[in-house]
């Protein structure tokens, strides 16, 4: 099921046009920050929400970069609207901003097919930091997940306030063998596996950034929140698109929509 939205923080009504794919039917979509723990202000201020119920980071000033499942297709869009500069999304100093357009990967047809990413333009530059793309073909470690979405599947409702949450890698073979048994084939080099016992992300994650910190200590997004069965379910792990496989596609792109 997908992870649409972030971690778990904003309450979001989701109207049927907003509802991000599903990776098994007859169920919605799953992915919020399980097992995390409340951002501080300021703490990841490149992260962002966006009004259909997903994540995403700030790439460049006027450019958010999300899941492919979080919005149409490419082309102009005044529809979505995005929330930024403040963990908590109903704080004073939340920054709301429309989007004017939106490119999706040419070959995204769903998420669990891959080529899950997409980069939404802005009306207008936001004064934020920026998030940068790893350069580092990573796939492999302990990295950071965040999102407002549920904090757990059963959950009625996805969060206020941002939530994050360290998890390590799983091997591609123990992911692909899980999800097989669910009749869901692991498209393996575009993928990361990543959670532990208890924490996942989940419903209203997706889109949301995959991060850790490079040589210098910076934060650099590695991953994207793509889909999962169910929230911190044993044995069914988060997937993650790898960043890696799409950065020069990416780059392109966010410098088409700058």
């Amino acid at each position: 099921m997908v992870r649409k939205a972030a971690f778990c923080l904003l309450v979001c009504a989701l109207t049927a046009t907003d509802r991000p794919a599903r990776a098994d039917s007859g169920r919605p979509p799953v992915r919020e920050v399980v097992g995390g723990k409340v951002a501080g202000d300021g703490r990841f201020p490149w992260a962002v929400r966006l009004s259909m119920g997903c994540g995403g980071a700030l790439t460049a000033p006027r450019v958010v970069l999300t899941a492919g499942h979080c919005v149409g297709p490419t082309g102009p869009n005044d529809k979505i609207t995005v929330t930024a500069g403040a963990t908590d999304l109903q704080s004073r100093s939340a920054i709301t901003v429309k989007s004017v357009a939106v490119y999706r990967s040419p070959d995204f047809v769903t998420e669990t097919s891959g080529d899950d990413w997409a980069v939404v333009r802005l009306e207008r530059e936001l004064s934020l930091p920026t998030l940068p793309l790893t350069p580092d073909d990573v796939d492999r470690g302990r990295f950071t997940v965040m999102g407002w979405g549920q904090t757990r599947e059963s959950s009625p409702q996805q969060e206020r306030r941002l939530h994050y949450a360290t998890v390590p890698t799983i091997p591609d073979e123990e992911c692909a063998k899980a999800y097989r048994k669910a009749g869901v084939e692991l498209v393996r080099d575009e993928s990361i596996c990543a959670g532990r016992r208890g924490v996942d992300t989940c419903q209203g994650d997706s889109g949301g950034p995959m991060v850790r910190r490079d040589r210098l200590g910076r934060w650099v997004q590695v991953g994207i929140v793509s889909w999962g069965l169910g929230c911190a379910r044993d044995g069914y792990f988060g997937v993650y698109l790898q960043i890696a496989k799409f950065r020069s596609d990416i780059q392109a792109a966010a410098r088409k929509l700058s």
